[in-house]
């Protein structure tokens, strides 16, 4: 069955590569290249075709900016399949956006550091893919130090987001209380999402209109990210991208020794990520909640809900033990129970919780990957299989779908998969997950 499953999940990478070396997400509903979806989908390339793995990241790279910036979304190809697309999004307003492609002004987790990692672990420390991570570590380096110049809160070397799709995870009920403080206009536009999905598993007209006002905020200041944090009522510090950030430095700092690289990149990134760790930790820990809270830069507040972006941190190393004891604990008394697969994106106890919609309390495999990976390193092992077999028994027996309802007697429909079928990234760390060694 590990064997037939594995063949199903190359199907799916192999049908989704496109000519131009990137892989899109899903067919129809997301025609594009998004940035953290390659990192992870190089990595099921990275078992059994190590050409496309590098293809993937090195076509990644490609759209970086000036500045080391990396778009979330890059319009390799024309699509009428998606919307906002490159006209709205005008990513040529910044002055140091790519000549080559078009994109959006807006990034995501920067998950390629640790995928770097991976993908020479994977690859048994081989001298193509160690000759592979030496001509790629700068430009990676690059978007870290983008980061954290142009991003750091305050100096406090926490990295803010200024749009709801930065951090992956786009309707969480997170941002309901931001956009309860904004008043955007009606936009009037065709959505393409729903004409590929059931609209009750998507984000509503209304939320797209928020969407859509924070780009234009960007497009106003030309993607200016100082003006941006100085005007725009969406900024926010994320666990989820903070944990990511701090991973990937971790994977900089030991790759950069493995390679004998640069002792003033490993300095830097060193210092930032002492200072990241530490601030992690102050500001956004909650012990009364017993979890990583989202914070609101704008108001100066911590949102006090619950998500599986709250458990991220274990993956970067972050926590103490206490604290990470405090946060399994949390994970297993609100998300655990025995009638339900971990882990809901959203807190189940509470009434925000949606099992069909998107990141409002499906399961993702992306999320549950970091969250094996994080509980096996502080020593949760038993925690740490269950979701992996939670991962793996969803796919198995729904589909390498883009979501999955957590309910395992499941009222609403047959099947307990949503959003985009054949999706990518389910299909690259089912892959990963399955030859994992013990």
């Amino acid at each position: 069955m590990k064997e037939q499953l594995i063949h199903k999940a190359i199907e799916v990478l192999e049908n989704n590569f496109q000519k131009e070396g990137f892989t899109i997400p899903s067919k129809g509903l997301y025609p594009f290249q998004w940035k953290w979806d390659s990192g992870f989908i190089a990595i099921g390339f990275a078992h059994y075709d190590v050409k496309k793995a590098k293809k993937e990241i090195e076509t990644l790279l490609d759209a970086q900016w000036e500045n080391g910036f990396i778009p979330h979304i890059i319009f390799h190809t024309e699509s009428d399949t998606y919307f906002p697309g490159p006209d709205f999004h005008q990513s040529e307003l910044h002055p140091k956006s790519s000549k080559k492609y078009r994109s959006t002004g807006m990034t995501q987790p920067p998950v390629t550091g640790f995928i770097l990692e991976r993908l020479l672990q994977i690859s048994e420390e081989s001298d193509d893919m160690l000759d592979f991570v030496k001509e790629n570590i700068d430009k990676v380096f690059e978007n870290h130090r983008y980061f954290y110049e142009n991003r750091n809160w305050q100096d406090q070397g926490l990295v803010y987001i200024y749009h709801n799709w930065e951090s992956g995870t786009d309707n969480s009920p997170m941002w309901d209380d931001i956009w309860s403080t904004m008043d955007p206009p009606e936009y009037t536009f065709e959505r393409r999402d729903t004409t590929h999905v059931d609209p009750a598993q998507r984000p509503s007209k209304r939320e797209y209109d928020h969407y859509l006002y924070l780009i234009d905020i960007a497009k106003k200041y030309n993607y200016d990210d100082s003006k941006i944090a100085e005007h725009s009522p969406f900024v926010v510090l994320d666990p989820l991208f903070n944990a990511v950030l701090i991973r990937s430095n971790e994977a900089l700092i030991k790759l950069y020794k493995q390679i004998d690289g640069s002792n003033e990149k490993i300095a830097y990134l060193q210092s930032m990520q002492e200072k990241s760790i530490q601030s992690l930790n102050s500001k956004l820990f909650n012990p009364e909640l017993g979890a990583y809270l989202h914070f609101d830069a704008r108001n100066n507040r911590q949102i006090p809900y619950v998500s599986s972006s709250s458990f991220a941190p274990l993956f970067s190393g972050a926590p103490s033990k206490q604290q990470a004891d405090i946060v399994v604990k949390t994970m297993l008394h609100k998300f655990g129970d025995a009638d339900r697969y971990l882990c809901a994106s959203f807190d189940p106890t509470h009434e925000k919780f949606n099992p069909r919609k998107y990141w409002r309390g499906p399961v993702w495999i992306n999320l549950n990957w970091m969250l094996y990976h994080g509980l096996k390193r502080y020593g949760y092992n038993e925690v740490a299989d269950r979701i992996k077999k939670d991962s793996v028994d969803l796919i198995e027996n729904n589909g390498f779908f883009e979501y999955f309802d957590s309910r395992k007697n499941n009222p609403d429909a047959e099947k307990n998969g949503y959003g985009g079928d054949n999706f990518s990234w389910s299909a690259a760390l089912l892959i990963d997950l399955l030859k994992d060694k013990p």
